[in-house]
């Protein structure tokens, strides 16, 4: 959610400055952009298709997290000259910091999680067990780099509640500087 945040502040910032300088936009050149796509397929494997959520192994759903960090981390080294790129990259490498130290999934705490669903729903779930798409219910007391877990949410008054980590809001905001600040040709 905070990375589409990220994009659309990105684009529109962009095309305004564009519009400002009075030349048209230019979007960012990506290399090696097939690395996005091969990344996000196991997450979207394991996590959106059907019930693979529940039917793939935490081992297995794990692993493709990971992987999927990794090739996503490796696409954006491969474009680090980019305005923001620098930002993104941070914030991929303490996503996956965070998710490698504690199992495969982002932790998320009972009370962080419990913003969200509610205090009814939270007591479903046992701690250690899969929380969301791709999150962990951890306690603070045993997650490892838990400054960097999912513990922020939206304002109270969003209509959609989600957690997300210092990771996503770096992510976002290198995603909102590679497409607002590309410099043009002319």
């Amino acid at each position: 959610m905070i990375l589409w945040l990220g994009l659309g502040a990105g684009l529109v910032t962009g095309f305004g400055l564009s519009k400002w300088r009075g030349h048209p936009y230019r979007s960012p050149t990506l290399n090696h952009i097939w690395l996005v796509f091969i990344g996000f397929l196991p997450q979207f494997l394991i996590i959106y298709i059907g019930n693979n959520r529940v039917t793939i192994p935490d081992w297995l759903a794990a692993l493709g997290i990971l992987t999927s960090q990794f090739l996503l981390l490796i696409f954006a080294w491969l474009n680090r000259q980019l305005t923001g790129m620098w930002i993104l990259i941070t914030g991929l490498v303490l996503n996956l910091a965070v998710i490698s130290a504690n199992g495969g999934f982002m932790p998320i705490n009972p009370n962080t999680a419990e913003r969200i669903i509610g205090a009814e729903q939270i007591v479903t779930f046992e701690l250690g067990s899969r929380f969301g798409l791709k999150d962990v219910l951890l306690p603070a007391t045993e997650t490892r780099l838990e400054w960097m877990a999912d513990r922020f949410l939206l304002p109270a008054w969003s209509p959609y509640q989600v957690a997300f980590s210092l990771g996503d809001v770096l992510i976002a905001l290198g995603a909102f500087g590679i497409l607002a600040f590309q410099k043009s040709n002319t």
